[in-house]
């Protein structure tokens, strides 16, 4: 007879979630997504207070049923994400569903162009928050042995891109650190995957991009690869809904693109 806990998989409509970089882009999507799914209880985390508090206000309006909460935190700071998910814990009573959603705001850049002062910040804002958060939720999801982190990468940690040396460097991070981790929460009945897109529209990266004209002419190109279409926040926030929920219980340790099949 074995004695191995039975892995806790919860269905949406009894899923508890915290989204980081939850108040545009993705992270608003994903947000939308599972609200319209039925997760009874979302928590959206940014750092500008009018943005956060003009997207709960959003979602409570669509959604008059479900409990959202604005959480403000720099996820790169240790004791601020320390904060952050102590007090979700406290009001929702616990996290089931982590989605590192934060990115850091940096256009494409060669990087003999780009100043040595800045290479730690660029890092930093695309790769740091998706594991202090992680860590930070691990406890708790232990504790009810079972929960799904899912952090929001990019395809540039798969595809060497010019102009995206640090930030591909930030992605594949985030790729590594999901199998490395699938490895060792999937004992305590945790799910970790990332999600790897390229191009999305109505996204501050996808503004970023096309602001500058170096990084505009390389991405008109990545552009008109997307044989498939270009893909939208929603496209993506279907696809980390998918993971979070029973249908993904069997997944653990990927990195999965919608790409509109630019790097296929």
């Amino acid at each position: 007879m074995s004695d191995q806990k039975e892995v806790l998989v919860r269905e949406l409509s009894d899923n508890y979630v915290l989204i980081t970089g939850g108040t545009s882009g993705i992270g608003f999507a994903s947000a939308r997504e599972f609200a319209k799914q039925g997760a009874p209880k979302v928590a959206i985390n940014g750092r500008h207070k009018g943005r956060g508090e003009a997207a709960v206000k959003k979602l409570r309006e669509e959604f008059p049923d479900k409990t959202f909460s604005l959480q403000l935190a720099d996820v790169t700071d240790v004791s601020a994400v320390k904060k952050m998910v102590s007090a979700v814990e406290q009001e929702f009573g616990r996290i089931d569903t982590l989605v590192s959603a934060a990115g850091g705001n940096f256009p494409p850049v060669l990087f003999h162009k780009l100043p040595i002062e800045e290479i730690q910040g660029v890092f930093d804002g695309f790769a740091l928050g998706a594991m202090l958060c992680a860590s930070a939720v691990i406890p708790g999801m232990a504790q009810q042995n079972g929960g799904s982190i899912i952090s929001v990468g990019s395809d540039a940690g798969k595809v060497p891109t010019p102009g995206e040396t640090v930030i591909g460097a930030a992605m594949a991070a985030i790729s590594m650190f999901t199998r490395g981790l699938s490895m060792e929460a999937k004992r305590n009945g945790i799910r970790v995957n990332c999600i790897s897109p390229s191009l999305v529209r109505d996204t501050r990266t996808w503004d970023l991009v096309f602001e500058a004209e170096f990084s505009k002419k390389l991405f008109a190109k990545a552009e008109a690869m997307a044989n498939l279409g270009i893909t939208d926040p929603e496209d993506q926030a279907e696809l980390v809904v998918y993971i979070a929920s029973p249908s993904g219980a069997r997944m653990t340790g990927q990195s999965i693109s919608v790409n509109g099949g630019i790097s296929a």
